[in-house]
Parts: C-alpha cells; structure tokens; sequence
C-alpha cells in the first residue's frame, strides 16, 4: 500500500535524523533510494531519478537562497543590522521595547535567515536586558516569534520558495499576499507569548560566555538610511513587480522590465550589489572583507542547499514512484479543502523531521497533484504548505537548540515556549490562508 510505503519512510528517516543522528541530505537520500526501489522503479533509473529532482530543486532555488544569505552576512559584518535595531529601540525607548524587537526582526528577517538574524539581533536583546531590568523571554521572544514568521511564511526564504518553484507559483505574489497573513500573526503571537503565566513564570537569565559577535561603536556602523534602504530595496522591488503585474494587463516592454527586476533572484542579484558597495568601499571597508563575508555566507547555506536537493530527490520518488498519484486519487472522493490537506501534510511531516525547509519540499512533492484540479491559487497553495512547516517545533529541530540555548531554557521549558508557539502560529496561518483564498475568489467573480 502506497500510503504505508510514505509513512515507513517518514519513520526510517526519523530515526535516521534522531536515533542515529545522521545529516538531513544523507538520510533523505537512503529514503528516496529505498523507497524508489520497493515501488518498483527501475534500478538502472534510480540515479536519474535522484539526480532531476536534485537538479530540479536546486536549480529553482539556488540563486535566491545564496543571494540572500549574502546579502544578510554583508549588512550583519558592517554593522547595517545593529544599526536599524539600535536606532529602533532608541526611539521606541524601554516601555515598547517589545514593539521594538518585533519591528526590528520584521525589517531584518525579511532577507534574513533565521539563525542569521537571531545572532545578530540577539546580543541587542541582551543588552535591552541588562539595561531595563526586563525578564529575558518578555525581550527576546518577540524578537524570536517574530523571525520564525518571517523565515517560514515568506520568501526569499528557503521553504516557500522551494514550494513557490514546484508549484509555479510567484514568489512576488507569494510574499505579497504572505505579508498580509504573516504581519499580523507574527505581532499577535510575539505580544502575547510572553504575557503568558506560563512564560512569566520561568526566569532564565542571560547565559555567560556565548555571545561572542562584534558590537560596532557608533562611529564603525554605517548610517541609518542606508542600512534600512538596503534591507528593504529587495522587499521593494518583488513586491513593485507584483502589484504592477495585478494592475495591469497589457503586454508591454516596461512590464517585462519591472517582471526582471522584481524577480527574486534578480532583486536579490541587485541588492547584494548595493550592499557590497554600501557596506564596502563607501564606508572604508576592503571589496576584500566585503567578499569574506559572502564567503562566509556561502558555506553556512551549503548544508542548507544540499538538503533542499535531497528533499527534491525524495520528491521525485514519490512522484515517479506513483505515491503522489495514489494521494491524489485517494483524497479526490475527500470533502476536505485542499489548502487544508496541503498544511495537514507539512505539518505531519513537521513533526516527523524537524526541519521545516525538508517538511514544506517534500509535502509540496505529496501535494503538487492535488494542485491542477482543486482549482485553488498557487500562491496560497504555497502559503498553506509553507505556514503548516512552522508547527510542532520539537527536539529534532535545530532551531530548537539554538533557542533553548541562547534563552538559558531547559528542554522542557523549550518545548513549553517554541513548541507552543509556533503550533499556534501555524494555525493562525492556515486561517488566514482560508480567508485570503476566498477573497482571491470573489475578487475574480
């Protein structure tokens, strides 16, 4: 039975990612091998079959991944990121300083990875801490709710716009229509987390010696407009290429041109160059340093990529293997929406592995049949996958650790904080899914 072949599968890669501690890209191949063979595809065609998934998977979502790492690695070592929430606090002063938090991971977890801004902006929280007297969870878990919204709803990060490319949906629109969901959301959860009994009730304090990042004087970090002008630049020019796309219908060169320049490589493309010159030889630093940044940022995203691929490679089992068209024919008798199926899906397999760039690239595989006649937008097809990811962040994801760590929290209090969080984050998403695909709907009555 197809459905027992996905749900052993799901169970082997679990214990290979948990038990034996083995690598996502690595256990995700072994799966795909094993599950390519005992559906019955052909063993001189498994490699093939790996390999186009690969190819296909990274080929969508290579430029925008890497660019943007880049761009966040160059702003973060120049001081650009410090800036922005520096300023940020300053002007909403210690009684916002929650607000404070939320808007400053808003702007630089828009480009941002998660770990990436985390460790940037997490030293500023320390400080805030030191500073105000204020409980570390009620300053820093806005700034946390805050960038797993940003990282797991929106591209150009990795999951959604993994899904946005095997879908064939607009990362333009995507992100368009994410910010309306995730914005709201995101502030909701990040305001009122931390007023719970149960969050104020635990008091860890600020852990010695795991800071390490630079702190820039006021004389070393660039200046305020630059660094929000380049943090916002590849906001401006996807979502400019969006809206102009929905407004107007003609065909025109002008069109063309917005469509280039708003298209999330590109943006990216254009913002890491601004950067490098921002960031580098304008304000005193070598093209050099600037290059080792991007370096840096490179072989952090390594892993990242090759997990993605492994993913597109189990993906492609699944599909040549008929699993996804079993799926298909089995639910097509289903009463249940399709968005909901597709966020069911990512968050099963959220819970099984932990990582939710691999739960949103092999759920888009499951799901991508069901997609052709439910009738249903790409674009929130990819959203309703994309926010299913975030639920149920437990002890096989790595963000967990980071969090549980630089928070001071033991495990429990970790999975009483992060686990609780982002499930509620995932259902609030799905519900603004719903109501988003509606309204598409009547709008094209």
């Amino acid at each position: 039975m197809p459905l027992l072949v996905v749900g052993i599968s799901v169970l082997v890669l679990l214990l290979l990612m948990t038990r034996l501690r083995l690598n996502g890209f690595a256990a995700l191949l072994l799966v795909a091998v094993g599950v390519a063979l005992v559906q019955g595809i052909p063993v001189a065609t498994v490699p093939d079959v790996l390999s186009e998934g690969i190819g296909d998977q990274i080929g969508d979502t290579m430029l925008t991944i890497g660019l943007g790492a880049m761009v966040g690695r160059v702003m973060g070592d120049s001081g650009a990121a410090q800036r922005i929430a520096g300023r940020l606090l300053d002007a909403f002063g210690p009684r916002w300083v929650q607000v404070a938090m939320v808007v400053t991971a808003m702007l630089i977890g828009v480009t941002m990875f998660y770990e990436v801004a985390f460790i940037i902006i997490v030293p500023i929280a320390f400080t805030l801490v030191r500073v105000t007297g204020a409980p570390l969870l009620w300053v820093g878990l806005p700034m946390s709710i805050t960038l797993s919204t940003m990282h797991s709803f929106l591209p150009p990060h990795p999951g959604p716009t993994a899904v946005a490319a095997t879908f064939d949906a607009s990362v333009g629109l995507t992100l368009f229509y994410g910010l309306f969901i995730a914005v709201p959301a995101g502030v909701f959860i990040a305001l009122l987390w931390p007023r719970l009994p149960f969050i104020k009730a635990m008091t860890p304090t600020i852990p010695q010696g795991l800071v390490t990042e630079r702190e820039f004087t006021d004389e070393e970090m660039p200046g305020l407009g630059w660094s929000l002008f380049v943090a916002l630049f590849p906001v401006v020019l996807i979502v400019a290429a969006a809206v102009t796309d929905m407004a107007t219908s003609t065909e025109n060169g002008f069109l063309h041109f917005v469509a280039f320049i708003g298209s999330a490589p590109i943006a990216l493309l254009l913002t890491l160059c601004l950067a490098i010159w921002a960031f580098g030889p304008r304000i005193g630093r070598s093209l050099e340093e600037v290059g080792a940044s991007c370096t840096s940022a490179a072989k952090a995203m390594a892993m990242i990529l090759l997990v993605i691929g492994a993913g597109g490679a189990f993906k492609n089992v699944l599909v040549e293997g008929g699993i996804s068209d079993y799926i298909k024919d089995a639910t097509d008798s289903w009463s249940i929406s399709p968005i909901i199926l597709a966020w069911l899906v990512a968050v099963i397999l959220r819970i099984a592995l932990g990582s939710a760039t691999v739960a949103v690239v092999t759920a888009s595989g499951v799901v991508l049949p069901l997609l052709a006649d439910s009738g249903a937008h790409p674009e929130i097809m990819v959203l309703a996958v994309a926010c299913g990811s975030i639920a149920f962040s437990h002890v096989n994801d790595p963000g967990f650790w980071l969090f549980k760590e630089y928070f001071n929290l033991s495990v429990i209090e970790a999975i009483k904080v992060r686990t609780s969080y982002t499930t509620v984050l995932a259902i609030l998403g799905l519900g603004g899914v719903l109501i988003a695909e509606q309204i598409l709907d009547a709008l094209s009555l």
